[in-house]
């Protein structure tokens, strides 16, 4: 008797909500559950999995922070053998290494979205062609690459073959993140922040790629202007530099530093401007979340961010480590109101009309039916 839904194993890397959790959160809510069924795989526990169960997702978790961890394949084929697995679908480089050999000997199709590479342009010459191999053998080793942008698609193409492969953008979740909304949390007056200071986010994990530092630096360039306040949301592998080097260049006090949390509408509701000075993306989900929310954009013109920004239309686009370069977009918004409210509702607009999770989910599930015919 053939099954009435297409059972799809959607892995991800970890639990902890970052741009790819978010984008399996958001895909599984909408797909077609009359022709879809998802069950989860995680390889660290977290607020992700937490959530998947709590809306009735069936969800594993098998421990490992290790790509290519050969010791927990026997692990994954037994969920993909006991749950009748129909695809899996690998949501970057360590769900696919880690998924992909107990797939193809289930002898079923993996998918494997990416959402920006592991080879990037700080890693030395030996780390980056190792990370260059192994990307080029799970491509060729998967049934079908999905890539979150263009950019994405052309730099691996320009090292290896890329015969198997289609670009599907990101789609944001324009109910959950809604302008409009009928209410928000008072995130600035918990914070004590005055309604006319204007208020800058900077809402990631900050590590290298995120530059923070930069940011640091850029805003010791700005005059000490009590009504521009900066809100640093978010831990990870450099938040002490981050903290001593605001200290060092007495910018501590212009900063609210917050751990991170998972109700990022309404800090973005709470802040004025959006700041991504990022040194690489594959298609950044934060930064497509800030503009369904109407805020105006200041980013770094790298991957995937040049191909949704407009400079001086929907956002500000500027050279990556240029501190100088960022201070005078920042400066510019934060003296134009009219300005910041142009850019945003036109980013809101280029949302709703180009990256809407119900056109994503719609591309994807195409993509499902034709690798289960």
């Amino acid at each position: 008797m053939a099954k009435n839904k297409i059972k799809i194993l959607q892995t991800i890397r970890q639990g902890k909500i970052g741009g790819g959790e978010s984008h399996v959160i958001d895909l599984v809510e909408a797909l077609d559950k009359d022709r879809y069924e998802s069950v989860v795989l995680s390889f660290t526990e977290g607020p992700m999995v937490e959530h998947m169960k709590s809306i009735g997702v069936k969800t594993y978790v098998i421990p490992t922070e290790k790509p290519f961890d050969y010791s927990k394949w026997e692990e994954v084929k037994k969920i993909i053998d006991a749950e009748m697995i129909d695809l899996v679908h690998a949501h970057g480089t360590r769900a696919n290494s880690n998924t992909n050999n107990s797939a193809r000997k289930s002898g079923i199709p993996v998918i494997y979205t990416v959402h920006g590479w592991s080879f990037h342009p700080d890693q030395n010459f030996l780390v980056r062609a190792l990370r260059v191999w192994s990307e080029k053998y799970l491509v060729n080793k998967s049934t079908l690459t999905i890539c979150v942008s263009d950019s994405n698609l052309k730099d691996a193409g320009d090292l290896f073959e890329m015969k198997r492969a289609t670009v599907v953008k990101c789609g944001i979740n324009l109910n959950k993140y809604n302008p409009d909304a009928a209410s928000f949390l008072p995130v600035r007056k918990e914070l004590g922040i005055a309604d006319d200071v204007v208020l800058v986010g900077y809402i990631v994990r900050m590590t290298i790629q995120k530059d923070p530092l930069t940011l640091i630096r850029a805003i010791s360039l700005l005059p000490d202007d009590p009504k521009i306040k900066f809100l640093f949301v978010g831990d990870g592998d450099l938040k002490d530099d981050v903290v001593n080097l605001a200290k060092e260049l007495n910018v501590f006090s212009r900063i609210i530093f917050m751990d991170f949390r998972q109700d990022v509408p309404n800090i973005l509701n709470a802040i004025d401007i959006y700041c991504l000075p990022s040194l690489w993306e594959g298609l950044p989900l934060g930064m497509l979340e800030a503009m369904a929310m109407r805020k105006a954009i200041v980013a770094t013109a790298i991957d995937g961010t040049k191909e949704v920004i407009n400079n001086m239309e929907n956002g500000i686009v500027i050279p990556v480590k240029s501190p100088q370069k960022l201070a005078d977009a920042l400066l510019l918004l934060a003296g134009n109101k009219e300005l910041r409210e142009s850019m945003g509702s036109k980013a809101r607009k280029t949302i709703e009309h180009d990256f809407n999770v119900e056109q994503m989910t719609r591309k994807i599930e195409k993509v499902y039916d034709n690798l289960t015919e």
